[in-house]
């Protein structure tokens, strides 16, 4: 049992290796990003981020690395996480839908030149393509996030990222990786 256990184990290590090392190949996608939020950051613009479950989390975790510091002691950078409005959340989910959640947020709290990353491992929850539909009405700039095979939310983005896997999980941890990596960037960029 514990040997089959451990076989499992490595196997899931390998597997979320193997996925980090292919996304060697997003190194473009992330300068990107990093260079389009350095860029809002620099004009006074803040960063809106939002996602379902695991990558709801996440979006509140990066907005914490921006608003606190990922690695520097600097000032806080502007992030809003729209997952963590409970009032706002649960509001317009019953008023409106579940579906408009984000995009209800991003209408009110969204100004050009802002930047919305959408967090999606399947590129297909309606709530966020709503989100980046009303983002791009505000000229609000789109970072997707997305795993798969982009889903419905693939080509809508100013730039797309998608982590190379099927898996859940592992897109998860990828995103999470790339979301590390633009914190740290972008942090060098404007503080080191």
């Amino acid at each position: 049992m514990v040997l089959i256990m451990q076989n499992d184990i490595k196997a899931m290590i390998e597997e979320s290796a193997e996925t980090k090392r292919m996304c060697l190949g997003l190194a473009p996608q992330i300068e990107k990003a990093a260079e389009l939020i350095i860029n809002t950051l620099k004009n006074n613009k803040k960063i809106l981020l939002a996602g379902n479950g695991g990558s709801g989390t996440q979006a509140a975790h990066i907005s914490a690395e921006f608003i606190g510091r990922y690695k520097l002691e600097r000032k806080g950078l502007p992030a809003i996480a729209l997952t963590t409005d409970l009032a706002a959340v649960t509001a317009i989910s019953n008023d409106y839908g579940f579906d408009r959640i984000f995009e209800r947020q991003i209408e009110a709290l969204g100004n050009e030149g802002d930047v919305f990353i959408a967090l999606s491992t399947s590129g297909n929850s309606k709530n966020l393509i709503n989100a980046v539909e009303a983002a791009k009405k505000l000229n609000v700039h789109v970072i997707g996030l997305l795993g798969k095979d982009g889903g419905k939310l693939k080509n809508t983005s100013s730039v797309e990222i998608i982590a190379p896997s099927d898996n859940t999980p592992r897109i998860q941890e990828a995103h999470l990786m790339i979301l590390h990596i633009i914190c740290e960037i972008v942090e060098k960029e404007l503080f080191g």
